[in-house]
C-alpha cells in the first residue's frame, strides 16, 4: 500500500492562463505574462499555470533556427525581468512554459516563478518535458525526472502537453504526494480538443487529483489551438472551463475537504502496491 501525504490544511486557488503568444518574442511573452500574473493576483490566485512554450511561442523551427534569440536561456535571462517582479510584488507562483536552451541543446520546459527566483531573470525551479510529441523529437531533448513543487502545503507536480497522454507520468506524479497535477499544453481544434477531454479527467480520477491545463487560442507554431482550459476535481467532474477563442484567466479552488473525501471514497491510489514508480 502507499503512504498517504499530509493532507493540506487550506484551499488553495489556483488560476490557468490562456493568450495567444507572439512567434518567438521573449520580451513580449513575458510582458504579458507578467500582466496576467498581476491579474491571477487581483483575483486572489496563489498559482498560475501558463501553456506549452508560452515566452517563446511553439514555434519549432524559428527556435531551432535561433535559439539565442528566440528561446529563454538557461542559468537566468534578463528577458524574464517583468515576470519576476510580477512575482515577486504580487507573491503569485508562476508556473510558465517556454523552450529553453542549455548548453547547445533545447528543451520544451516548464519554469517556476516565485518571489525566491533569483535575479536577473532566474527561476526556483524547472522540469523539462519527458513525453516529447513526434514533431518534437528532431529540435528537443526529452527532460530525465519529474518535477513536484509544494505551495501552501499543497503538493504539484507538474506536466506539459503530451506528459498528460501518458497515465504513468501522472501516476508518477501522485505516488511522489501530489494532490494536483498542473499541466501547460498545446491542444488544438479536433483531435487535441477530444484527447484533453479524455487524458485529464481519467489523470484525476485515476489518481484522486486535481488536474489543471493551461491550453493556448489563437494559432502558434502553425496549430490552430482550441482554448479552453480547465480544471477537473479528484472524482474526474469538472470545476472550471473557459472558452475556447479568447484571452482569460481561469480561477478555480483546490479544496482539501473534497480531497480528502474524494480519496476515503475511492481507494485506488492506497490500495495500490508495488514499487513506486522513480521521480
Amino acid at each position: 500500500m502507499i503512504d498517504p501525504a499530509p493532507w493540506p490544511s487550506h484551499p488553495l486557488r489556483v488560476a490557468a492562463a490562456q493568450a495567444c503568444p507572439a512567434p518567438g518574442d521573449v520580451v513580449a511573452n513575458a510582458a504579458t505574462a507578467a500582466a496576467m500574473v498581476r491579474e491571477a493576483a487581483e483575483a486572489g490566485a496563489r498559482v498560475v499555470v501558463f501553456p506549452e512554450k508560452f515566452l517563446t511561442g511553439y514555434e519549432p523551427e524559428l527556435i531551432r533556427a535561433d535559439p539565442e534569440r528566440c528561446a529563454v536561456q538557461a542559468g537566468g535571462d534578463e528577458r524574464l525581468g517583468p515576470l519576476l517582479a510580477a512575482c515577486r510584488d504580487t507573491g503569485v507562483v508562476a508556473v510558465v512554459g517556454a523552450a529553453v536552451h542549455d548548453a547547445g541543446e533545447l528543451y520544451v520546459s516548464a519554469l517556476v516563478i516565485d518571489a525566491l527566483s533569483p535575479e536577473p531573470g532566474g527561476w526556483t525551479a524547472r522540469y523539462d518535458k519527458q513525453m516529447l510529441f513526434r514533431s518534437e523529437r528532431d529540435v528537443y531533448r526529452p527532460g530525465s525526472a519529474g518535477r513536484s513543487i509544494e505551495v501552501d502545503g499543497w503538493r504539484l507536480g507538474l506536466g506539459i502537453c503530451y506528459d498528460s497522454g501518458f497515465p504513468e507520468h501522472a501516476r508518477a506524479a501522485a505516488l511522489d504526494g501530489c494532490h494536483a497535477y498542473l499541466v501547460g499544453a498545446l491542444f488544438s481544434v479536433g483531435n487535441g480538443h477530444h484527447e484533453s477531454r479524455m487524458w485529464f479527467p481519467a489523470r484525476a480520477f485515476d489518481n484522486t487529483m486535481y488536474t489543471v491545463l493551461a491550453n493556448h487560442v489563437g494559432t502558434t507554431g502553425g496549430w490552430h489551438t482550441c482554448g479552453s482550459s480547465a480544471v477537473w476535481d479528484p472524482t474526474g467532474r469538472l470545476v472550471a472551463e473557459a472558452g475556447p477563442t479568447e484571452r482569460e484567466l481561469l480561477v478555480a479552488d483546490l479544496d482539501p475537504g473534497h480531497l480528502r473525501r474524494a480519496r476515503e471514497a475511492h481507494t485506488m491510489l492506497a490500495d495500490l502496491a508495488g514499487p513506486a514508480v522513480p521521480r
